[in-house]
């Protein structure tokens, strides 16, 4: 590995936050596709059931393109592991592919598109800020918890979390693009 000043702060940081214990690998875990991918699900469903409900003009856009922005995680995360070739840590297994996180990158997108997708639905500003922050330290966790355990070092989740604003800007919007307000669409009107 280079000796660039990025390279020495992350191993730095590394080096001072990798203890793995039971607790960040729980956090890491919620990382993984087997449990973020069918919170995503849940949400799709429900706001597309509310806003066909609600008469919405292309009810099923929203979701849809939620859905299609969580499929293109690993069409896009897999090339650059291979073309980046990063080593990991030294407490996982020696092997290279491991920059950027796949795990910070699937929560990153499945609950900041559950969450753009929810907010309009919900009718106060407290719950809305609510569901921000718990996004957040949600996707905060994630993060942490593969620093922690030893998964990933820092910049491998930082890269993550960088690719993931723009994919979720870029959602937010088509949203707006497509007349939907805050991911909603104004029912009776037409595009």
């Amino acid at each position: 590995m280079s000796n660039g000043l990025l390279l020495r702060v992350d191993r730095r940081v590394s080096g001072a936050l990798a203890h793995p214990d039971r607790f960040s690998e729980l956090l890491a875990d919620l990382g993984n596709v087997q449990v973020a991918v069918p919170l995503l699900v849940v949400a799709l469903v429900y706001v597309a059931w509310r806003s066909r409900a609600a008469g919405a003009y292309r009810w099923w856009l929203p979701p849809l393109a939620a859905a299609l922005l969580m499929a293109l995680v690993p069409a896009l995360i897999v090339p650059l592991k291979e073309l980046i070739d990063r080593p990991g840590t030294p407490v996982v297994p020696p092997g290279t592919g491991y920059y950027p996180s796949g795990h910070t990158a699937t929560a990153a997108v499945a609950y900041g598109s559950a969450t753009l997708l929810l907010l309009p639905w919900l009718r106060t500003t407290y719950a809305r800020r609510a569901l921000l922050v718990a996004c957040a330290v949600v996707n905060l966790a994630v993060g942490f918890g593969l620093v922690r355990r030893g998964y990933h070092w820092p910049l491998d989740v930082v890269a993550s979390w960088c690719l993931c604003t723009v994919l979720l800007a870029s959602l937010r919007l088509f949203l707006v693009r497509v007349g939907l307000r805050g991911g909603r669409r104004e029912c009776g009107k037409s595009a």
